[in-house]
């Protein structure tokens, strides 16, 4: 994954901070836009998550504080719902004049409900997607429902939101009072998607039922059982990404990114991270380094890897056996650890230089198989050909290629 710091201007000349995330091979299949909820950031952790999980599956991801958030410039008590919507819609003119329109929004909470509106001036837009959000605006002001009489007496009023101080003025209130509940919603003619959780308690369930009550087909609707308004649980953001993904592929029409090409059987590709494609004949993964190691956690490590193909052969050999036998086995798993030793006859074990590796490898085998056969099967597991090669003197012949 490539990250990129970016600002571009909103039409008052204030900074809005972001950053664009793009796959791997920098080709993404397609741009997106990512809002936040009211008065989080860019750097949420779900919003993070879900960018991840996006940008895994080859989608372009922009997400950025609104006007007076984060690291943007501007002031938030001078902002309103109407400025989020414009922040989207230059957002999306920032792409389509420097990289590519954004065919997929995605908003989380009134982000979400931003998205909405927005969309129906983002014609590139091709896929809607909202993530707890209210079904009007007019939802965010239950958030500080006892400060809304001194704020419409008063003209402001500084409120609690989230354990935050925020100082709310009744331009506020004025402007989400335009926006009718279900009006806008049913000029929305693009395939929807809706995430929500039952269990969330700052935008009810009923809000979802709303949105799609008051939208037409194409609609989906995912349940995000067990999570809390602001995903707070990585598994649910990565999953709601994931969904998101899925969902998407079916209703955008996405660009052929480059494909890896090689005369030989694998080509791997590094660019400005850790991050690695791998591509054979005809798949493709992502190979990585995990966070504490510099890198992002998106695939699997080399040493992973090895062990997974030593894993694999070790599964295959064995189920290739049994079938030749008839025996009734009925699954492999081949567990397996790599570490680097001291070897045990090592004279200067203090010498990283004498290590040696070990992988472990531990089999369990299912089936109704006699004490013979299971011991039969752990001599033929030391035959597999990737056991073999790993015990085989092999020269790694190295070459450069000029372009």
């Amino acid at each position: 994954m490539t990250a990129i710091k970016i600002t571009f201007e909103n039409p008052q000349g204030q900074e809005l901070s972001a950053r664009l995330e793009k796959p791997a091979n920098g080709h993404p299949k397609a741009y997106a836009i990512l809002a936040h909820c009211f008065t989080c950031g860019k750097n949420l952790t779900a919003i993070s998550n879900i960018s991840r999980a996006l940008v895994q599956r080859g989608f372009a991801v922009l997400r950025f504080d609104f006007t007076g958030l984060g690291e943007s410039e501007g002031d938030f008590a001078d902002t309103n719902f109407s400025s989020n919507i414009q922040d989207l819609i230059t957002a999306s003119d920032y792409l389509n004049e420097n990289y590519e329109a954004p065919k997929l929004l995605v908003g989380h909470s009134l982000g979400g409900t931003a998205v909405l509106i927005a969309s129906l001036h983002i014609k590139s837009a091709e896929a809607l997607v909202t993530i707890g959000s209210p079904s009007s605006p007019t939802h965010v002001t239950k958030l500080f429902r006892e400060d809304k009489a001194v704020i419409e007496r008063e003209g402001k009023a500084e409120v609690d939101i989230g354990g935050r101080p925020f100082l709310i003025k009744k331009q506020f209130l004025d402007d989400i009072s335009k926006f009718q509940e279900g009006h806008e919603l049913k000029n929305i003619r693009k395939p929807l998607l809706i995430m929500h959780s039952p269990i969330d308690n700052i935008v009810s369930i009923d809000n979802a039922s709303d949105i799609y009550r008051h939208t037409f087909h194409p609609k989906s609707f995912v349940s995000l059982d067990q999570a809390d308004h602001l995903l707070t649980n990585k598994e649910d953001s990565l999953y709601a990404g994931s969904m998101i993904a899925s969902w998407v592929s079916r209703y955008i029409r996405t660009q052929n990114a480059s494909r890896l090409t090689s005369d030989k059987q694998v080509v791997a590709r590094t660019q400005e991270s850790f991050v690695t494609e791998i591509m054979t004949d005809e798949h493709a993964l992502i190979a990585d380094e995990p966070i504490d190691a510099g890198g992002s956690d998106l695939g699997p490590s080399p040493y992973e890897l090895l062990s997974a193909s030593l894993g694999a052969c070790t599964g295959m050999t064995l189920r290739m056996y049994a079938d030749h036998k008839k025996w009734p086995l009925r699954e492999v798993r081949v567990h397996l650890q790599h570490q680097k030793i001291h070897s045990k006859d090592c004279e200067a074990c203090e010498d990283d230089a004498k290590k040696i590796d070990q992988i472990e490898r531990v089999i369990e085998l299912e089936g109704d198989l006699s004490r013979k056969q299971k011991e039969r099967l752990i001599e033929i597991a030391n035959k597999c050909p990737v056991h073999k090669t790993l015990h085989t003197p092999t020269e790694v012949v190295t070459k450069l290629r000029e372009r």
